[in-house]
């Protein structure tokens, strides 16, 4: 499915859910690259509302977004309403900034605040189609990555997670991003790409 044709099937339906200027996009201030080198999505794995009043992912969607040919694009969990039309429709869980599909990306990135996110990150990438176990992905699936206060032990996550980041995302975020750059640029596959950012 395209990102044109799930923009155009949103209208078919989004008047039958609540809130839903939540699964739009189109915010003042946003950032929408059309062509990338590489398409990430960052993701505070909650409502758009509880999302969106992270600073954190505001503060690192603007660092990533200042890379030459990285694309940085935001998702959010959904709530039941909407994601008991998107199984119904069949369509996958978008980016708001230019409605790719999840499985699409290069990497995804949740900033996890606490472990009681856990279940939200298993909807967004079940949505998304992206495997919920890593050891599940293969070759054509995006990079889960996560960071955020509750890396301080990511054990109960490791099933769900391909990377983990402890440490200032706004520092380390960048960092990750030109690595993936550079990486797919180079041609490299899925798993050398995961050793590299390790």
């Amino acid at each position: 499915m395209t990102n044109k044709e799930i923009e155009r099937r949103l209208g078919d339906f989004l008047h039958l859910v609540q809130k839903p200027a939540r699964y739009t996009g189109g915010e003042y201030n946003i950032t929408v690259k059309e062509q990338a080198d590489v398409r990430i999505a960052l993701s505070y794995p909650d409502l758009y509302d509880v999302g969106m009043a992270n600073n954190g992912i505001r503060i690192l969607y603007e660092a990533v977004n200042r890379i030459d040919g990285a694309a940085c694009e935001r998702v959010f969990a959904v709530a039941p309403d909407f994601e008991a039309e998107l199984k119904k429709r069949d369509i996958p869980l978008y980016t708001l900034e230019t409605y790719t599909p999840l499985h699409e990306l290069d990497m995804i990135g949740f900033n996890i605040a606490h472990e009681l996110l856990i279940t939200n990150i298993l909807q967004v990438l079940d949505l998304g189609r992206i495997a919920v176990l890593r050891t599940e992905r293969d070759e054509g699936d995006p990079i889960v990555i996560a960071g955020g206060e509750f890396t301080s032990n990511p054990f109960p996550a490791a099933d769900f997670i391909d990377l983990f980041f402890i440490g200032e995302g706004e520092e380390g975020m960048p960092e990750i991003a030109a690595a993936l750059k550079r990486c797919k640029a180079a041609g490299m596959k899925r798993t050398e790409i995961i050793s590299e950012l390790a």
